[in-house]
């Protein structure tokens, strides 16, 4: 049996200690810490939350996080069509992936309705990473960029198992280019690692597809190492995954094309932070949030947590304690 009780009151003591000896400023404040770059007009594939007579169809792409990193926000770019109001964006989730074979049922890359799994996104989500609006663990905004973009080809209804995968994409489209910024008002703890990105977004009357963007990434946006192409699925193909450009879009001259989607993260690397399921991760987590921010009232504030208490219960959960 293991035994905590140092370790908890390690933990309390550097709480009360931060709260009554609060250092003046933040060590560091969050930032952009993964950014693909602005569209480059060439596919639109849909994202969307399921509703009445609409399947629901995720499309996710790659980041790599070289150490535990919390998330505060987010932000893509997508094509609404048809234009419609911003109103009429109602919801969005975000979903977080392993990469294949982690979290899937069977490890075989070439297991499944799809010509690989290799690199893919896993079966199934991170749940504690999971974020949705209508839960209030998000809030969004969205804002108009550009009310008459078009893509030379989108990826919305030819999602289909093999060997009828390669439809060579849909035709173009034209709508409204629009940014939706995400706050992740429960903050995402991550540590170092490679994961897919997945947001839906739900539009009463219409469809958002998200926008893809160069690969490989070039600025404004920042590199990824062994960046992977973007993947694509709807509810008839879950488990499994298609890339967007290599399984579906093809091309008579290999190699095929490959596909960003354009999309950012914001928040903080963490200076200093304890190993998941180590006794000591709780305290020496908490400690090095202190040393990095502050105080623990400061880091919470930084980070977008409701209160210590809810820091303290994230990192509980971190930390699998």
């Amino acid at each position: 049996m293991r035994n905590y009780s140092c370790e908890k009151l390690f933990g309390a003591l550097v709480v009360l200690a931060a709260m009554f000896f609060p250092v003046s400023a933040a060590a560091q404040d969050t930032q952009v810490i993964v950014s693909t770059g602005n569209p480059d007009g060439k596919v639109g594939a849909l994202s969307r939350r399921p509703s009445a007579s609409k399947l629901e169809t995720e499309t996710a792409d790659d980041f790599v996080l070289k150490q535990t990193t919390v998330l505060t926000g987010a932000s893509i770019k997508g094509l609404i069509t048809p234009a419609t109001p911003l109103a009429n964006i109602a919801n969005v989730e975000v979903e977080l992936y392993h990469v294949f074979p982690l979290d899937s049922a069977n490890a075989d890359p070439l297991a499944g309705n799809v010509p690989s799994r290799a690199n893919s996104p896993s079966d199934v989500e991170i749940d504690s990473a999971t974020r949705d609006g209508s839960l209030g663990s998000l809030r969004f905004t969205a804002s108009l960029l550009n009310g008459n973009f078009s893509v030379l080809k989108t990826v919305v209804n030819g999602i289909n198992k093999k060997p009828l995968n390669i439809t060579r994409g849909e035709e173009p489209a034209t709508g409204e280019e629009v940014e939706i910024a995400i706050t992740f008002t429960e903050p995402i703890i991550l540590p170092a690692g490679r994961y897919f990105f997945r947001p839906e977004v739900l539009v009463n009357g219409g469809d958002f597809l998200y926008l893809s963007a160069p690969k490989p990434i070039v600025a404004p946006g920042t590199a990824i190492a062994g960046d992977l192409q973007a993947w694509i699925r709807n509810s008839k193909l879950s488990p499994d995954w298609l890339r967007i450009g290599t399984d579906i879009i093809g091309s008579d001259a290999p190699p095929a094309p490959t596909f960003n989607m354009t999309f950012s993260l914001s928040g903080a690397f963490l200076q200093s932070a304890g190993t998941p399921g180590q006794p000591d991760c709780h305290g020496e987590t908490i400690s090095g949030l202190a040393e990095q921010f502050g105080s623990v009232p400061a880091a919470a504030s930084t980070l977008g947590f409701s209160s210590v208490k809810a820091l303290q219960n994230s990192f509980r959960a971190f930390c699998e304690q």
